[in-house]
C-alpha cells in the first residue's frame, strides 16, 4: 500500500533527502507551501489527507482518515490551484516524472558533471519542485534557495556554479540571468524579446512540467490542434489522473489525449501558444490575443508593468483593456499615446480602447497574470 507523506519543509538539503527517502520507501510526497500561514497549511492538509506530515523539527505525525487511492509506483501528488479556490490533486508516477526529466536533460543537453542546477521558484508547484525532482532522478548537481533572492539568482553562475535555472518571465525582465548557460521560462505565449540563452516551455502541471521547448515538443510529446486552435498532448509524462474522494480520475481521453484549455497554432513545425482559450478578446467580430498587445505596450517607456485583459462592451462585445503600471506616477501614459504605440505594430483593433492605471499587476505565485482577478475587479467597477 502507497503512503502519501506530506513534507512540510523548508528548501534545502533535508527536503531533498525527505524526498529521496520517501521513494526509496515505495511512497508518495505532498511537498507543503512554505509560504502559507499555520492556519493556510492546516486547512490545505486537511483537503489533502496525507497519511503522515514531517515538519522541519523532525517530528513525524500521523494523520487520521488518510485519503486513499494511490497505488505502486505513484510518486508524487501536487496542488494546482482551481476556479473554486479548492486546490486540485494531481497523481505524478515515479516513470512519468522520470520520463520527463530525462526529455528536458536530453533537449539541453545537460551533464552532470558539468551542469548544476539552482532551484529558486516556490516548491508547490512544477516549475519549481521539477527542478529538485530532475536532479535527484538524474544526479546533477543542485542549489535551493530558501525564498527567492535577486542577489542569490545573478551571482549563483559565479558563486555557486550554476548552469541551469527556471525562472518565470518578470524574472528575466528584471535581472541579468545571462551568466546562466541555459534558463527555462514558462510561458510560450510570452512575446518579449530574450537573452539567447532563455528557453520557453510550455506544459501543465499535468504534464509533469514543460514539454514542448521553444516551439518544439521533447521527450516524445504529441501535439494535436483542434479546427477552432485548442490544444491537446499526449505522451509518457502526463499524470496519471487528478485524485478526488473518489479515487484517482485520468485526466486524458480514451486515447490518451490531455486537453490543455491553450489555443494555438503551428509555424512551421513550432508551436506557438496564443494564451489561454479563455483570455481570447474578441472585439468587432476581430480576435485579440493579450500576449502581443501586452509585448508592445511593454516596450513604451512609460509603462513599467502591464496586462491585457478584455471586458464586456455594448458596442463591440468586448473592450481591450490596457491595465498599467506607471514608470512615474506623476506623469502617466495616456490612452492616446498607448493606442498609436500599439497601432505602430499592430491591427487596429488591437489597440486599448481603455486606460487603467494601477500601482502593481496582481499575479499568481509563478508570476502570471491574474486576468481572472483582474477582469473581476474591474468588471464590477472596483479598481485597484
Amino acid at each position: 500500500m502507497v503512503s502519501l507523506v506530506a513534507l512540510d519543509l523548508t528548501p534545502g538539503p533535508e527536503l531533498v533527502a525527505a524526498i529521496t527517502r520517501t521513494w526509496a520507501d515505495g511512497d508518495a510526497v505532498f511537498v507543503v507551501d512554505q509560504r502559507l500561514d499555520f492556519g493556510s497549511r492546516a486547512q490545505l492538509l486537511s483537503q489533502v489527507r496525507p497519511d503522515r506530515v514531517i515538519r522541519a523539527d523532525g517530528q513525524v505525525e500521523a494523520l487520521p482518515q488518510p485519503r486513499s487511492g494511490l497505488i505502486s509506483g505513484d510518486a508524487l501528488v501536487v496542488a494546482s490551484s482551481g476556479s473554486t479556490g479548492r486546490p486540485k490533486l494531481i497523481v505524478h508516477t515515479l516513470d512519468g516524472l522520470a520520463a520527463h526529466a530525462r526529455a528536458v536533460h536530453s533537449r539541453l543537453a545537460v551533464e552532470p558533471g558539468r551542469d548544476r542546477w539552482l532551484s529558486c521558484l516556490p516548491l508547490a508547484h512544477l516549475g519549481g519542485l521539477g527542478v529538485v525532482i530532475r536532479s535527484i532522478l538524474e544526479g546533477v548537481g543542485l542549489d535551493i534557495t530558501a525564498g527567492f533572492d535577486p542577489e542569490i539568482v545573478t551571482s549563483a553562475p559565479v558563486s555557486l556554479g550554476s548552469t541551469l535555472v527556471s525562472v518565470v518571465p518578470t524574472v528575466v525582465d528584471r535581472l541579468d540571468v545571462t551568466g546562466f548557460r541555459k534558463v527555462l521560462v514558462g510561458g510560450s505565449a510570452d512575446r518579449q524579446a530574450r537573452p539567447a540563452n532563455v528557453v520557453r516551455t510550455y506544459g501543465l502541471t499535468e504534464t509533469g512540467g514543460g514539454v514542448v521547448y521553444d516551439g518544439e515538443p521533447i521527450g516524445g510529446t504529441e501535439v494535436a490542434i483542434s479546427r477552432d486552435g485548442r490544444i491537446s498532448l499526449r505522451g509518457p509524462t502526463i499524470a496519471r489522473g487528478t485524485w478526488t474522494d473518489d479515487g484517482v480520475i485520468g485526466c486524458t481521453d480514451a486515447a490518451g489525449w490531455l486537453s490543455t484549455g491553450d489555443r494555438g497554432h503551428w509555424e512551421g513545425n513550432r508551436l506557438m501558444v496564443d494564451g489561454r482559450a479563455d483570455d481570447l478578446i474578441i472585439t468587432g467580430g476581430e480576435n485579440v490575443w493579450p500576449a502581443p498587445v501586452e509585448a508592445a505596450l511593454a516596450t513604451h517607456s512609460k509603462v513599467s508593468d502591464v496586462a491585457v485583459i478584455g471586458l464586456a462592451d455594448p458596442e463591440w462585445g468586448q473592450r481591450v483593456v490596457a491595465v498599467v503600471v506607471p514608470s512615474d506616477q506623476a506623469a502617466p501614459p495616456t490612452l492616446d499615446d498607448l493606442r498609436a504605440w500599439v497601432g505602430e505594430s499592430l491591427p487596429r483593433w488591437c489597440c486599448p480602447r481603455q486606460l487603467v492605471l494601477i500601482s502593481v499587476i496582481p499575479r499568481t505565485a509563478l508570476g502570471k497574470v491574474d486576468r481572472l482577478g483582474l477582469v473581476a475587479s474591474l468588471g464590477s467597477g472596483r479598481e485597484g
